[in-house]
């Protein structure tokens, strides 16, 4: 900064400095955490080699249950938030989940697996609905979808990042057939490629965790870097879109927690993550069986689709914003998304057409969120609205636990995916219906 005043109100001053400030630091955590999260499907591709008993089902349970211990903890860590301090919170779940990220890399026996990821899901609750909440005390209505949507575009480029890296070290240790030779990787320190997924995603949360305590700021009223007139217009800004609410703002916790509207916007979420989770997860391994893949290809391929999902929540949320509209800016892309990733089960001699469906219909999977993360502030804020942003989280994050599931048993079943990927189509084509219905008022 320098000493001219500028000319822009202080405001928009502020407006400015808190994304430039915050948003970099958030993003950059949800990138990994995203990663840690997620590097099982990656890792999957060559962990049954070495451990037998890791089978499709096995895989599948072991990724979903990371969504049970994540439901435990998700509301009280939302709370948390809210009313003790978003920077301290956030620190501590960094830092036990990347222990417990990295430990995955010593799992030996399917129950250790389960153990694992369920720890992991506890130590990582209350970390997304906790930037949701957070978002609301630094930034007004008007802006909450498009500062969403940056947030949130941080999922695609894990996608992109996780695997690009996690690459280099998936041949470790593997044994190849090449020409009727068999090659053998050294190991590394003594451990496989899939070992080393986990640490070196491990690793960055906890120093990741450190530096969220020292530089995020919990209001506009203890932020060093706004000035005093920036602070004031901000706080005046924020308070009048919690009076515009009206009396729904005095609802309790538990009377938002029993509200059909909350309720229903769980379902709706529940059915979408199903989606999102089982395809997420099971994507490298689908190309890999579809297409006769070696494990780094697949792990390269399942990169494309994410391309594709960051300019679409960008525009879905900066659309969402300028026509003050939520709802349809949830549903069109969901619905579009469930029909791609069933029409890709039409080709599976068509890598080209596997890939175009895929990426489609996971843009349309993704584009939804910014809109959908902003249907809460419209009818609740304070207490109620932290509660209630982590209540349809973590209740619908169980779908996270269904997608891959249901995947994993059905392929273990029929050795086919095609059933799996129809049966989360219909989840999220029924929560795309049930948005439909939902009654909200439009964003002023």
């Amino acid at each position: 900064m320098t000493d001219k005043p500028s000319t822009r109100p202080p405001l928009d001053r502020a407006r400015i400095k808190a994304f430039t400030r915050l948003m970099p630091i958030l993003f950059v955590c949800y990138i990994i955490a995203y990663i840690d999260r997620n590097n099982v499907g990656i890792a999957k591709l060559t962990m049954g080699e070495d451990l037998p008993d890791f089978s499709s089902a096995v895989f599948g349970f072991g990724s979903g249950i990371f969504f049970l211990g994540y439901f435990l903890l998700e509301i009280p860590g939302s709370l948390i938030v809210e009313k003790w301090s978003a920077r301290k919170w956030i620190c501590r779940i960094m830092v036990t989940w990347g222990i417990m990220a990295a430990a995955t890399a010593f799992v030996k026996t399917p129950t250790q697996f389960y153990i694992v990821r369920f720890l992991l899901g506890m130590a990582e609750a209350g970390f997304f609905p906790g930037v949701i909440v957070y978002l609301t005390h630094w930034f007004p209505a008007k802006d909450r979808a498009k500062a969403i949507s940056y947030f949130l575009v941080a999922s695609p480029i894990a996608m992109i990042i996780g695997p690009s890296i996690s690459q280099f070290f998936i041949e470790i240790g593997r044994t190849t057939i090449v020409d009727g030779t068999a090659i053998t990787s050294p190991d590394l320190l003594g451990l496989k490629g899939w070992q080393w997924i986990y640490i070196i995603w491990g690793l960055p949360a906890i120093v990741a965790g450190f530096v969220v305590l020292f530089f995020l700021t919990d209001k506009p009223n203890q932020a060093t870097w706004l000035t005093d007139d920036e602070k004031l217009a901000l706080k005046q800004e924020l308070e009048k879109d919690r009076t515009s609410i009206g009396t729904k703002k005095h609802l309790s916790l538990g009377q938002a927690l029993r509200n059909p509207m909350v309720l229903l916007l769980s379902l709706a979420y529940f059915g979408i993550v199903t989606a999102n989770y089982g395809i997420e997860l099971f994507l490298p391994s689908i190309l890999k069986e579809w297409h006769n893949l070696e494990p780094k290809q697949a792990a390269l391929l399942a990169i494309i689709p994410s391309l594709l999902v960051i300019p679409a929540q960008l525009i879905n949320g900066w659309s969402s914003d300028r026509m003050r509209e939520r709802r349809w800016h949830s549903v069109i892309p969901v619905a579009c998304g469930a029909l791609l990733i069933s029409s890709a089960t039409l080709f599976k001699d068509n890598l080209t057409m596997t890939i175009i469906c895929f990426t489609i219909g996971a843009a349309g999977m993704k584009a939804y969120m910014p809109a959908f993360w902003s249907l809460p502030s419209l009818f609740l804020t304070s207490t109620a609205a932290a509660g209630t942003v982590g209540f349809i989280n973590s209740v619908g994050n169980l779908g996270g636990f269904l997608g891959p599931w249901v995947l994993g048993f059905v392929h273990e079943s029929s050795k086919s995916y095609d059933y799996g990927l129809f049966f989360i189509s219909l989840t999220s084509l029924s929560s795309a219906a049930l948005i439909c219905f939902l009654p909200f008022r439009r964003v002023k």
